[in-house]
């Protein structure tokens, strides 16, 4: 006990670590208050292991170092860049669409000073925030008016307890999708206090099954377009404008949930054929929901699009005021949105198509010249090829549809693939920046779609030279 107390004992004060040359240095950059915190849990937690014996209590310089480490610790965001090698453009996980430079400078603007929010320039007045992308949400839509939430699942939510609230919403039984985490349309609907009313069967529905359901308590037909997933054989589905025809004779709404939701004809690009919002309106959708982080490639939100009257109607709920957007999303969906203005700069304008639409040649060429590299900083325990793979849009999106692209190939030499590539895969999220591919077939792939910024990745090449032997 006396040895232990005598060992205590020869810790420094807290005072005089603070008085060093490089805890000042530390005071500047972090505040005295953080670094007074940090050098008393370093001293604190030497100590306790020195209580425990064994322990020889450290010098100034060692507990100096360490409160370095701990205050750029907990300085760090825990929100970071990343290299998004996966293959999947829109990456649920890795923060789906990167926003153009338009929005982004938008989006800094409304943070950076005041703005016309929600004030009406033209009158003086209070205005409103959704006026500022209602009219060329119309405009791209050809609906007559919109609004705007926090995500596509608010948007449903708030679309059926504004028109749906305490009735029945008739829905075929094979839209009854996971949008995942599982959160579902079922518990949507009971989220916002909707019966359910399911028709046909998971892979046939037919016109006389929506006709037949209809009773006094309904409040909408309803379909969801099943983005996230594709039966394909003995199938049946009624198409919009049917549905749309068995609502309207029945005076009542027809909403349709198009999930990913595009605003142009993705096959015009090359790329598989997405449901357009404006083919909804056009077939006669009452109300329509899509997202802004998907196709559209703009920030996370819920759009909806319809008839005024009914979006009137979903604007007074009390929901709306819960579910509403920021100024920031408000000024980068705008500068998404006006993107739209101009077509034939699109690919250009937003990663998202750029992304989506990027020659296979110019890929190809890019793994080309970086293998070389990445095997150099690798070493001889690993082999390093250029080999064609499949991407995908994600996000739900064209879920059967892949884009040909091509990948570094990156397999262990004599080596059991599991623990080496799960070595290799932990080295490679360790970096700056870290880098995140997919493992498949015994091999690490590192699939090039999505790396623009290669003089950034071949920066931090030589410090793959951790990565297991």
């Amino acid at each position: 006990m006396a040895s232990s107390s005598k060992q205590a004992s020869r810790f420094p004060s807290v005072d005089r670590v603070a008085r060093s040359a490089s805890a000042q240095a530390l005071a500047r950059a972090y505040g005295r208050t953080a670094l007074v915190e940090a050098i008393r849990a370093v001293i604190d937690g030497h100590r306790a292991r020195t209580g425990g014996g064994g322990h020889e209590p450290p010098g100034d310089g060692q507990i100096e170092v360490e409160v370095a480490e701990r205050l750029q610790a907990r300085s760090t965001p825990a929100l970071r860049r990343m290299f998004n090698l996966t293959g999947t453009v829109l990456h649920t996980n890795l923060g789906r669409a990167l926003l153009s430079e338009a929005a982004v400078e938008h989006a800094a603007m409304a943070m950076r000073q005041a703005c016309n929010l929600e004030f009406d320039l033209d009158s003086g007045g209070r205005g409103e925030r959704d006026a500022l992308i209602e009219d060329v949400l119309t405009e791209l839509t050809g609906a007559e008016a919109a609004t705007v939430v926090n995500n596509n699942a608010a948007a449903v939510l708030l679309v059926l307890a504004a028109l749906a609230q305490g009735r029945e919403v008739v829905l075929s039984r094979g839209e009854l999708i996971e949008i995942g985490g599982a959160f579902r349309i079922p518990d949507v609907m009971r989220s916002a206090g909707v019966r359910l009313v399911e028709v046909g069967t998971t892979n046939r529905t037919h016109r006389k099954d929506y006709a037949g359901a209809i009773g006094p308590d309904t409040a909408a037909l309803m379909k969801v377009h099943a983005s996230n997933y594709k039966i394909t054989g003995f199938v049946a589905e009624v198409a919009e404008a049917d549905i749309a025809a068995i609502a309207h004779a029945h005076d009542l709404p027809f909403v349709v949930d198009l999930g990913a939701g595009s605003l142009i004809d993705l096959a015009a690009y090359g790329l598989p054929k997405e449901p357009m919002v404006s083919e909804a309106i056009a077939a006669g959708a009452d109300v329509v929901t899509f997202s802004g982080d998907k196709l559209l490639g703009g920030p996370q939100a819920g759009l909806i699009v319809g008839r005024k009257p009914l979006i009137d109607a979903i604007k007074r709920h009390p929901l709306k005021r819960a579910l509403r957007v920021s100024k920031m999303t408000l000024a980068a969906l705008e500068a998404t949105l006006l993107a739209y203005r101009t077509p034939d700069r699109l690919v250009g304008d937003l990663p998202t198509l750029r992304l989506l639409t990027r020659p296979l040649a110019q890929i190809e060429a890019q793994a080309a010249g970086l293998r070389a590299a990445v095997a150099a900083a690798l070493g001889p325990a690993w082999r390093v090829e250029v080999a064609p793979v499949s991407s995908q849009v994600g996000s739900g999106s064209l879920p059967a549809d892949v884009i040909p692209s091509a990948a570094l190939a990156l397999s262990p030499v004599g080596a059991k693939p599991g623990l080496a590539l799960k070595a290799l895969s932990d080295t490679l999220r360790g970096l700056p920046i870290p880098v995140i591919g997919r493992i498949a077939e015994d091999r690490l792939l590192l699939d090039l779609r999505c790396l623009e910024d290669e003089a950034g990745f071949r920066a931090q090449l030589d410090q793959m030279a951790a990565a297991p032997r």
